[in-house]
C-alpha cells in the first residue's frame, strides 16, 4: 500500500454503505420527473423524463444519456431500432400495469450493449456499403423479378388457352399458338405426310421463340448476380487491406468493419440469385409445357395423317 492510504473514518464507512443501500433501492425503482434534456442540436428543454433503475432514462420515445461533466441529461443522437423507441414511449404513457421496455443491463459500465445497439447498421445502411456494385445487383435483380413475374402472367394466360384449345381441336382459334398450329393442318390439307410435317414444325419453331423470351435473361441474371457480388467482395477488401497499409491494425474494429462492409455485396448477389433460379425454373417450365403440347399434337397429326395414307 502507498504511504499516503489511510484507513476510512466509522463516518465514512456509514456514509458508503448508506450510498450503496440507496442505489440498491433506486435500481429497482421507476422514477418520474421533470429536468433539463439538451437535444443532439445543442438546444435545452424542459421535459419530463422516466428513470428505470439507476442508468435507464427515456423522454417523448428517446433514451436518454447522463453526462457527468456537466451533470445533464443528453439525447442520443442516434437511437436503437424502433421497437426499442416504441417500448418506451409505452412506458411513459403507462400510468400502471405491465409494460415492455428495453433496458440495458451495462449500464453502470457506460452503457456498452446499448451502444452495440445503436452503432449495428439498419438494413438500408447495410445496403448503401454494397455502394456501385450493390445498387448495380439490386437493380439487375429488380428488373429480373419484374420480368419473371411478367412472363409467369403471360405464360399462365397463354396456357389457359391451349387447354381451352384441347378440348375443341377442330375449331383452331388463332389467339392461341396451339390454334395456330392446328390452323397450319387445316389449310395444308391434302398435302403428303412429309410436307405436312415439315409445314407443322416450322409453325411450332415460329412460336418457340415468343414462349421462350427472357428466359435466358433470368437464368443469367441467376448467375451473374453471385458473381457481382464476389466483385464487390473482392474491391472491398481490397480498400480495406489499403486502409490497413496506411493507418496499420491498430484498431481491430476498423477491420473488421471494412470486412463486413466488403461482403454485404456477396450477401446481395446471393439474394438475387437464389430467387431468380427458382423463378427460372418456373418461367421455363411453363414454357416448355407449353411447347411440349405444341409437339404432342402435331406429332399425332402426322401419325393419324400416315395411317389414313397407309
Amino acid at each position: 500500500m502507498g504511504s499516503n492510504t489511510q484507513l476510512a473514518t466509522i463516518e465514512e464507512l456509514e456514509q458508503l454503505w448508506y450510498l450503496v443501500q440507496q442505489e440498491m433501492t433506486e435500481s429497482g425503482r421507476i422514477a418520474r420527473f421533470d429536468t433539463t434534456v439538451v437535444s443532439p442540436d445543442g438546444s435545452r428543454e424542459q421535459k419530463e423524463v422516466v428513470r428505470v433503475g439507476a442508468f435507464n432514462v427515456v423522454s417523448d420515445g428517446d433514451y436518454l444519456q447522463y453526462d457527468s461533466d456537466t451533470e445533464t441529461l443528453l439525447v442520443l443522437p442516434r437511437q436503437p431500432s424502433g421497437r426499442y423507441t416504441g417500448s418506451a414511449s409505452s412506458l411513459q404513457g403507462a400510468n400502471e400495469g405491465f409494460t415492455q421496455f428495453g433496458i440495458d443491463p451495462t449500464g453502470p459500465t457506460g452503457g456498452s450493449y446499448l451502444a452495440a445497439l445503436i452503432d449495428s447498421p439498419t438494413l438500408m445502411e447495410r445496403v448503401h456499403q454494397g455502394r456501385e456494385v450493390g445498387y448495380i445487383i439490386i437493380a439487375v435483380g429488380i428488373i429480373a423479378l419484374l420480368i419473371s413475374f411478367w412472363r409467369l402472367i403471360a405464360l399462365s394466360a397463354v396456357a389457359s388457352k391451349v387447354n381451352a384449345q384441347l378440348k375443341n381441336p377442330g375449331s383452331p382459334n388463332p389467339n392461341n399458338p396451339l390454334g395456330r398450329v392446328l390452323a397450319v393442318n387445316q389449310d395444308k390439307a391434302g398435302v403428303d405426310t412429309e410436307t405436312l410435317e415439315l409445314k407443322l414444325h416450322e409453325a411450332v419453331l415460329k412460336e418457340t421463340p415468343a414462349l421462350e423470351k427472357w428466359v435466358g435473361f433470368i437464368k443469367i441474371t441467376s448467375m451473374v448476380a453471385p458473381l457481382l457480388g464476389l466483385l464487390g467482395t473482392v474491391t472491398g477488401m481490397i480498400l480495406t487491406f489499403q486502409a490497413l497499409t496506411i493507418f496499420g491494425t491498430g484498431d481491430p474494429k476498423a477491420m473488421a468493419g471494412g470486412i463486413s462492409s466488403a461482403l454485404v455485396t456477396t450477401v446481395l448477389g446471393l439474394c438475387v440469385a437464389i430467387p431468380t433460379v427458382f423463378l427460372h425454373a418456373l418461367v421455363s417450365g411453363r414454357s416448355k409445357k407449353v411447347i411440349h403440347i405444341m409437339e404432342e399434337q402435331t406429332a399425332g397429326i402426322i401419325a393419324e395423317q400416315s395411317e389414313q395414307n397407309g
